[in-house]
């Protein structure tokens, strides 16, 4: 299909795919761009697809892939990137574009939109990922222990003792990415609502363990900092300074030689696609995400209420008083539910205790 631009007259060249109506057209397309277009880069401009776009073509001039609705399968966000990656004459950039309703709070579908709208950006996170520099992580022995090219030595970093785990590291890492990025739970955390360590101690396990069951505990604790360590520096914005590198986590610049499992657990490994979302959306709309959000939030469980509680007794300590479950601040609000839910606990224990006492009196 031919048509000419509006703003400068030249002519754009359109194959169109997706319309199967006219079978002899179609084929006809399909020869045009396995012969001509795929040699001559001038040869096609835009390739409207459905499924050709999934299974692959070739195309290799393709710079920029624009889809419509958020990608569920990994397998499916590999390709797309695929068609806009591969190496040719003159391509200096590639483009991935996601287009997503974006939410409104007038329709019944705003719950629907603000879900696809964080998969969205949490699968656009991924894409970042699989196409990031790959390092191998090691424990820091020592201040002397100097990592090799392609390493980062972690103080603290517990590395795979087993074959499964170094199996699953190797060749299943980007799928377990997958798998946690698109679970319902990291969505409401890539929008900021949980706290990191919660994020990286309580979730990851929990979802390592559900699609590895065969895992030993030390086996998922070595998989989750894997897991975590890989994601934030992935995310990181490296910077070198003289003969030093830095990487930016949690809004300050860290020396790599002084990475550390604790500093790294502190990290949102979501924070950067929160910033981006936040740049992206209006106030409004940032508004009705929240709320989506709230509305269906995460219950407390005890692994987080006990991984909070040092931080809620430290809240209590510097700000004299105890945290408001009504207030507008989403941390200071999630340690005052902190506390009712241990004080909910502890009634439960107590009258469980008097109903045994009870019961060995009668």
């Amino acid at each position: 299909i031919l048509i000419r631009r509006h703003d400068t007259g030249a002519i754009v060249r359109v194959a169109d795919l997706v319309d199967d109506a006219d079978q002899k057209k179609r084929a006809e397309t399909l020869h045009y761009l396995s012969t001509v277009a795929s040699k001559d880069r001038d040869g096609v401009d835009v390739i409207i697809a459905l499924g050709m776009a999934k299974e692959g073509f070739d195309w290799p001039f393709a710079e920029h892939a624009l889809t419509i609705g958020y990608r569920a399968s990994l397998t499916e966000v590999i390709q797309i990137i695929g068609r806009v990656t591969r190496d040719s004459p003159g391509k200096e950039h590639a483009q991935f574009t996601n287009l997503i309703a974006q939410p409104d709070a007038a329709t019944d579908e705003v719950k629907v939109s603000v879900n696809n709208m964080l998969k969205a950006i949490t699968a656009s996170l991924l894409m970042e990922q699989v196409l990031a520099q790959n390092f191998t992580f090691k424990t820091k022995a020592g201040n002397d222990d100097a990592a090799k090219p392609g390493e980062l030595k972690i103080k603290g970093f517990k590395e795979p003792t087993t074959k499964r785990v170094k199996q699953i590291v190797e060749t299943d890492l980007n799928d377990l990415k997958a798998t946690i990025l698109q679970d319902d739970t990291f969505a409401k955390a890539a929008a900021g609502s949980l706290d990191p360590e919660v994020t990286n101690k309580v979730l990851i396990p929990k979802i390592i363990r559900e699609r590895y069951p065969d895992l030993d505990e030390t086996q998922v604790e070595e998989l989750r900092q894997q897991v975590v360590v890989d994601s934030v520096i992935k995310n990181g914005e490296v910077r070198e300074v003289g003969d030093k590198r830095f990487i930016r986590m949690a809004e300050k610049f860290v020396n790599i030689e002084d990475l550390d499992i604790n500093l790294i657990d502190s990290v949102n490994p979501f924070q950067r696609a929160f910033e981006v979302m936040s740049k992206s959306v209006t106030t409004s709309v940032l508004r009705i995400i929240s709320d989506a959000i709230t509305a269906t939030r995460i219950e407390i469980s005890d692994e987080e209420a006990l991984l909070l509680w040092p931080k809620v007794q430290a809240w209590v300590k510097v700000n004299g008083r105890k945290p408001d479950a009504r207030s507008d601040d989403p941390t200071e609000k999630r340690y005052a539910e902190t506390i009712l839910f241990l004080q909910r606990k502890k009634q439960q224990h107590l009258a469980a205790q008097r109903a045994a006492q009870m019961d060995v009196q009668s």
